[in-house]
């Protein structure tokens, strides 16, 4: 018999970790509102246990799992819910006017729509007759870009007690956002009913985009992570793989500012550092040293991925015109990597942001209120545009600051040289260091 293994216990991964933790305010919340006619939003930073979250209470075939991204229109997360269903449909171009809007465009398809066929009668070899329905098709011309139309094919083909989950909904376009929140009002009313996976961390982000979705939804934030629940994550473990976590629990706990994916990938790669690969019959200790080499090893993995995100994130063209542009995303990143981490941890305020930036900017004068308006609305379109996945940053309207989505940057940004970090960021065209 094969033993547990490392891999297995500790770690961020799509499969089920065997040191899940079921938290009440979270865990019930979801189980609760699966048995309700609501829409679930599930929301947080990255790797905070969304997707951990359906995994353990989701029975297989009890949901259709669609994944997001920037480019997906509603109609194409339609189509692909309507082809994991086996549902068969032709698809021809539709003539559109320019008047249109953006919900009615899109494909019109035939589907076949199944109905029951009976009164034929049959033989059977006892020589007695009976009746026989068979299932038949006839096929009906729909609009795959149109809710409504979407809601009568699964009608049609009895989508009972099933749930759509719709991961990185934040990929999505603004654009498309608000057409689905819409959307989700018309498939509410005939009990077709979705679960959202979204990274970001204000309460009614759907409701902003369509007032209907006011107390029609179940929202569930899965942070902040406690050290209560943290240290059960360790005590689970350390059962599984007889290891003891005694002299580090307490400076772990502290090293992954309440993202449980950062513990989770710190208590893994202690573990293998140790040379833990198993669970053994001899109880081995995890020790300060190993916590050491895992948290450099893990700064390393990311500090690679951010610095990517952030040299791709300020690269900006410049104008044909002869005044140098704002370059208001390269200034952000500084003001970012200058401001004290208690103040990026707890949000920057959009007039400490545009203060800070004003005093560095080469047009100071220039940097006007609906400059900043401009770079904090298109925060996060800006950032997966330019490949930055997850975005590391939103903007929250509610409080009117910036907050971090991706739960490795504080561990990425408290364990590097920030200094260095400000030298490094490549500096657009035109402008003096």
């Amino acid at each position: 018999m094969s033993k547990i293994t490392t891999l297995e216990v500790f770690g961020v991964s799509n499969e089920h970790i065997r040191t899940y933790v079921e938290r009440p305010e979270v865990d019930n919340l979801f189980v609760r509102g699966l048995t309700r006619n609501k829409h679930i939003v599930i929301y947080g930073a990255s790797k905070q246990g969304k997707t951990s979250l359906t995994n353990k209470h989701l029975s297989a075939g009890s949901f259709i799992r669609i994944n997001c991204s920037y480019n997906s229109e509603p109609i194409d997360l339609y189509k692909s819910l309507i082809r994991q269903l086996g549902i068969e449909f032709t698809e021809s171009k539709e003539n559109t006017s320019g008047t249109q809007t953006s919900s009615s465009l899109g494909m019109k398809a035939e589907v076949k729509i199944p109905f029951v066929a009976g009164g034929e009668m049959t033989l059977d070899t006892s020589g007695s007759t009976q009746s026989e329905r068979k299932e038949t098709f006839k096929t009906v011309e729909y609009n795959l870009g149109l809710a409504q139309d979407v809601v009568e094919i699964l009608t049609s083909f009895n989508f009972n007690n099933r749930r759509v989950v719709l991961e990185n909904f934040h990929y999505l376009s603004e654009e498309t956002q608000k057409q689905l929140a819409i959307d989700l009002r018309i498939f509410e009313d005939s009990n077709i009913l979705f679960i959202i996976l979204g990274i970001w961390r204000e309460k009614n982000r759907l409701p902003q985009y369509n007032g209907d979705l006011v107390d029609r939804l179940i929202e569930i934030p899965v942070e902040p992570w406690s050290k209560k629940d943290l240290s059960r994550i360790v005590e689970i473990g350390e059962s599984l793989l007889n290891v003891s976590f005694e002299k580090i629990k307490e400076r772990l706990i502290d090293a992954c500012f309440d993202s449980v994916g950062v513990f989770q990938e710190l208590c893994k790669e202690s573990c293998l550092v140790a040379g833990i690969n198993e669970a053994s019959d001899i109880k081995f200790e995890v020790l300060p040293e190993h916590l050491n080499m895992a948290i450099e090893n893990k700064l390393l993995d990311y500090s690679s991925r951010h610095i990517r995100s952030i040299e791709s994130f300020v690269q900006q063209g410049a104008k044909s015109s002869d005044a140098i542009p704002l370059y208001m995303r390269y200034y952000f990143i500084r003001v970012v990597f200058s401001a004290p981490f208690n103040m990026v941890t707890d949000g920057l305020r959009r007039k400490y942001l545009q203060d800070e930036i004003q005093k560095i900017h080469h047009r100071a004068d220039d940097v006007r209120a609906s400059d900043m308006g401009y770079l904090l609305q298109t925060l996060v379109s800006k950032q997966i545009e330019n490949g930055v996945k997850p975005p590391i940053f939103d903007y929250d309207q509610s409080t009117k600051s910036v907050k971090v989505i991706d739960s490795t940057f504080y561990f990425f940004l408290r364990n590097s040289n920030r200094e260095e970090l400000v030298a490094e960021i490549p500096v657009p065209a035109g402008l003096n260091k």
